[in-house]
């Protein structure tokens, strides 16, 4: 066994280089000059003549910072809205009977299975037919569901034993009350993670945002980092733009540092039964 360790230790070596270098690369080259970045045939490891003009130019080229407000306000609302529809459809599932709860259950995992794509289409119709394009109701709305995250939960509610709800209903307590009081205090690992992981769908949305607003004043900041990559003289400027995502990346980075224990204990709470 001795002899493995190092073997272990090397390969964890190895893998913990090969997931940091992205990020080593991309504040890299966020430092360094955009004739500096053009005139290198050959990609330099470092910077010998670093710069933070990139991170000027994000905010002064593009209204970045009206972006990241919009990001914020599109992903608090979409994020507050998906956490109680996610809880209430999983209790549904979970704890109520209703004739055919088995069938339609069924039916809403195989959800899973149809591509994003077609969903991104039939999406894009439905707001637009709505005369929803070039609103925050229209960015928000379709993302306000999401069946895995709806599924995790009601994994995690199933593994409640039957006797506290029978004890609450005996007690006078309603299934609103046994719920918020009970099930969601006893499930709060499994309800932060997938708090937690759709801030970070919302704030790393593209597609979606891309295809519903041209105006600019409801741009997320996925559309500023494209903004700033084509504001280079006939060449792409990606310093800026990975000075841009730097920036943006930084409150996820925090987030997910803050709460990594709590996202796995909810994610390994919420798939293993018993």
């Amino acid at each position: 066994m001795k002899k493995r360790k190092p073997i272990t230790w090397l390969l964890l070596v190895l893998w913990a280089i090969m997931v940091l270098f992205p990020f080593y690369w991309m504040v890299l080259t966020s430092v360094k000059g955009y004739s500096a970045y053009n005139a290198e045939y050959t990609p330099q490891l470092f910077c010998a003549n670093p710069t933070f003009e990139n991170y000027i130019y994000a905010f002064t080229e593009v209204d970045l910072g009206r972006y990241l407000f919009n990001t914020v306000i599109f992903t608090m609302i979409t994020t507050a809205l998906m956490v109680v529809v996610s809880i209430l459809a999983a209790y549904g599932f979970a704890r109520l009977d209703f004739p055919g709860k088995n069938i339609v259950f069924t039916g809403f995992l195989a959800l899973m299975m149809i591509p994003n794509e077609l969903v991104v289409i039939t999406n894009f119709q439905t707001i637009t037919e709505l005369n929803l394009r070039n609103t925050f109701l229209g960015l928000i709305l379709p993302s306000v569901t999401s069946v895995f995250y709806i599924y995790l939960l009601k994994e995690n509610f199933a593994q409640i034993p039957d006797s506290l709800y029978y004890a609450a209903k005996i007690d006078g307590s309603s299934d609103w009350k046994y719920l918020w009081k009970v099930m969601v205090p006893m499930c709060r690992p499994t309800v932060v993670t997938i708090t937690i992981l759709k801030v970070i769908e919302c704030w790393n949305s593209y597609i979606w945002p891309s295809l519903i607003t041209d105006d600019s004043k409801y741009y997320l900041v996925s559309n500023g980092i494209q903004q700033i990559r084509e504001s280079g003289f006939g060449r792409a400027n990606i310093p800026a733009m990975m000075a841009a995502v730097v920036i943006i990346s930084i409150p996820l980075i925090i987030l997910f540092l803050l709460n990594r224990h709590k996202i796995m204990s909810g994610v390994v709470r919420g798939g293993t039964k018993g």
